[in-house]
C-alpha cells in the first residue's frame, strides 16, 4: 500500500510537471495526489465500495487543492488537475474497450458503467468541494462589507 501511494505522489507529481507547475507548488500537487490516493484506497479496504472511495477521494482532493490554493496564492486547479489523476478509472476503461473488440457487450457495458461513475463521482467530488468554499468565500465578504444606509 506505501508504494501505492508513493506512485501516487510521483504520478501526480510528473502530470504537474507535464502541466507546467513549477517549484514549491508542484511538490505541493504531488502531495494532492497522494492525500487523494490514500483516502481511496483506505476507504476501499474497509467498505469495498468503488464509487464512494472514488468520491472521497475526490473530496480530499478538492479539500486539500482549496486549502493549498489560499495558502500557495494560486488558482486550485494547479493542485486538483494533478490530484484526481491516480483516482481516473482507467483500468475499467481499458476492459470495457477489451470487452467490445472481443464482442463482450454485457461485460463492457458493465465495465462502462463503472467508469462513467468513477468519472462522475470525481467530478461530483471537486464540484461540491469548490461550491462550498466560494459560498464560504462571498459570506466572509458579505460580513466584512459595511452595511450602507
Amino acid at each position: 500500500m506505501i508504494l501505492n501511494i508513493i506512485m501516487a505522489y510521483v504520478g501526480s507529481l510528473a502530470s504537474g510537471l507535464t502541466f507546467n507547475i513549477k517549484g514549491r507548488k508542484l511538490v505541493f500537487a504531488g502531495f494532492s495526489g497522494m492525500f487523494g490516493f490514500f483516502l481511496f484506497s483506505t476507504l476501499f479496504r474497509i467498505t469495498d465500495h468503488l464509487i464512494l472511495s472514488i468520491f472521497a477521494g475526490a473530496v480530499a482532493v478538492g479539500l486539500y487543492s482549496e486549502t493549498a490554493a489560499r495558502l500557495l496564492k494560486s488558482p486550485s486547479t494547479v493542485f486538483s488537475i494533478p490530484g484526481i489523476l491516480p483516482l481516473v478509472p482507467g483500468v475499467a476503461t481499458y476492459e470495457m474497450i477489451q470487452y467490445l473488440m472481443n464482442n463482450q457487450l454485457i461485460q463492457a457495458i458493465g465495465k462502462m458503467i463503472e467508469a462513467l461513475s468513477g468519472a462522475g463521482a470525481i467530478s461530483f467530488g471537486i464540484l461540491l468541494v469548490t461550491a462550498v468554499f466560494r459560498v464560504m468565500s462571498k459570506v466572509r465578504r458579505a460580513r466584512r462589507k459595511p452595511d450602507v444606509r
